[in-house]
């Protein structure tokens, strides 16, 4: 028998592998998050306090201003140079002409071979689905609840999954692994082989700010302190996993690692972007970081008078280095600005190494006096 069981660096799956998930491996897809709003209440959703039951709109860590903003839509798959897009929420299908709308741009903006995939519980507007397959809808995957895995002919999302498969789009079954669930899982996936669904994707069930206390109520625990992967949420993956192994399926079945998520799909994700928004006087990192010396006003000088030390005492051309209006300060090479620290403190010039994030938002995670 052909071998179908594959590690994918520090998740397993056994195939076919949806090729979002190879995309999302490489980076390569913008997640596009088109609404918090969500009809389900599922006591493990991670989604952050300002989207979750917020009718917001990002593209990846980028806000959107409105609906109509999709010049940040197409900037942001520009910038991370993306192949795909995963189309989540909330529940994309709570708003689908907008849904619609943007699977239709992206499409004609990227072509055909743009991958879009996208998240929904199925609950509410099932109807719009079969106009999203029409304007190049790839993939879906639907949430069930889990009170339904191990019986999902009792489950509202019968009909809908059934009917899902009918059309000319790969349909899909993704939920997060709760510790001690094997039978559920199992006969879940048994029961999306016998309806044709194409793939079934695992993830580690994770603690975040907002889900931990119905986690911690429930008597889940993290993994350990390094963590926040729920503790035995990956064991009984891999014991799904390994029944499957000896009980052949057709079905693709993939276990997304909250780790994986984080060194590997978000690295490279960052790593794209980093390469097409760094400047010359930037550094990246193997983690795809950036890092830059900056030069920050103080009572005795101003961005202006920088400059002129700068011009005048250093003899810094203007590639040398960035003035950045909008975080108020000056960015030049982190080689750079050490080997003038000496001058810019003798001048009482505040001067850091910074650590940020190639995201909108230029997140700062590390600051190092230059002294």
């Amino acid at each position: 028998m052909e071998k179908r069981y594959y590690w994918l660096r520090q998740s397993q799956y056994l195939s076919p592998l949806s090729p979002a998930c190879k995309m999302c491996a490489q980076g390569s897809k913008m997640v596009v998050l088109v609404t918090g709003l969500c009809p389900a209440r599922c006591f493990y959703c991670p989604l952050s306090k300002n989207k979750q039951n917020k009718d917001v709109i990002y593209a990846d860590e980028w806000q959107l201003e409105n609906e109509n903003d999709v010049d940040t839509l197409i900037a942001e798959a520009k910038a991370i140079n993306a192949k795909g897009s995963g189309i989540t929420g909330g529940d994309p299908l709570l708003v689908p002409h907008r849904t619609i709308k943007y699977i239709k741009l992206l499409k004609e903006t990227f072509g055909e071979n743009f991958h879009i995939h996208l998240y929904t519980s199925g609950l509410q507007n099932t109807d719009s689905i079969r106009e999203m397959v029409e304007v190049g809808l790839d993939e879906i995957r639907f949430h069930p609840e889990p009170k339904n895995w191990e019986n999902m002919k009792q489950s509202p999302l019968q009909s809908v999954i059934v009917d899902s498969v009918r059309l000319s789009v790969e349909t899909a079954i993704e939920i997060p692994v709760i510790p001690g669930k094997n039978k559920e899982i199992i006969e879940l996936i048994s029961w999306a082989d016998d309806q044709n669904v194409k793939y079934v994707n695992l993830n580690e069930l994770e603690f975040s700010e907002q889900n931990e206390i119905a986690l911690y109520h429930k008597g889940f625990t993290m993994r350990n302190e390094l963590s926040a992967a729920v503790k035995y949420s990956q064991e009984t993956a891999f014991n799904v996993l390994q029944h499957f192994e000896s009980h052949p399926v057709s079905i693709g079945v993939h276990y997304c690692s909250s780790s994986f998520k984080d060194g590997v799909q978000l690295t490279n994700r960052m790593k794209r972007r980093a390469k097409n928004i760094a400047t010359e006087n930037d550094i990246i990192t193997e983690e795809g970081t950036i890092l830059k010396g900056i030069i920050e006003p103080s009572q005795k000088h101003s961005i202006s008078s920088i400059k002129l030390i700068l011009d005048k005492e250093l003899n810094l051309t203007a590639k040398k280095y960035l003035i950045n209006k909008e975080k108020m300060r000056v960015e030049l090479h982190p080689d750079i600005l050490e080997q003038y620290a000496v001058i810019l403190n003798r001048l009482h010039l505040p001067c850091f190494i910074i650590e940020e994030y190639p995201t909108a938002d230029h997140l700062e995670v590390e600051r190092i006096p230059i002294i």
